[in-house]
């Protein structure tokens, strides 16, 4: 049976892994967080000063994910997301956060100075929605709000929703 993938993106801290984790464990699909993929196979090339956070060797990210994609049913979870081929995802969503509640989310995991200010920017000036819109054709982008636990909730019955639909159009 052929199940879709699924890429979830946005800027951190506006709960990608929290809906992931638990689309995963309603629909039976597969969770990756490109960030945990790296650091647990080491997928680096370096490490960036200025953001005191290692670089991404996003070259051994496609390679390390290839074959899974491949066989379907797989939930990516990263917030870049202008390097993974095209032909992997059937739909993105990009997870949206108003700046009052992304702004202590970031400072509760530590974020300070250029990185918060970079991040908050990155929010207000839809930079993921517009490298989402560039890199995936547009019918399949979609910005979904991730405010509250309400939209959890509400965000997690339209996605299951949209996964049962395209199982059945697809098999």
């Amino acid at each position: 049976m052929r199940r879709p993938n699924i890429l979830l993106t946005g800027t951190p801290g506006v709960g990608k892994s929290t809906l992931g984790k638990e689309l995963a464990s309603r629909t039976g699909l597969t969770y990756i967080s490109v960030g945990d993929l790296a650091k647990e196979e080491e997928l680096y090339e370096g490490f960036d000063e200025e953001y005191e956070c290692p670089i991404l060797d996003e070259d051994r990210v496609i390679d390390e994910l290839e074959d899974k994609m491949r066989e379907g049913g797989v939930i990516v979870d990263y917030h870049g997301c202008d390097f993974f081929p095209e032909h992997w995802f059937h739909i993105v969503f990009v997870l949206r956060t108003d700046n009052s509640f992304l702004y202590d989310r970031l400072e509760s995991r530590g974020y300070k100075g250029k990185k918060l200010q970079d991040n908050i920017q990155c929010e207000i000036f839809q930079t993921l929605y517009e490298e989402a819109m560039l890199s995936y054709r547009k019918e399949i982008v979609h910005q979904l709000p991730s405010n509250t636990p309400e939209d959890l909730e509400r965000n997690l019955d339209q996605i299951v929703q949209w996964i049962e639909q395209w199982t059945k159009d697809n098999n």
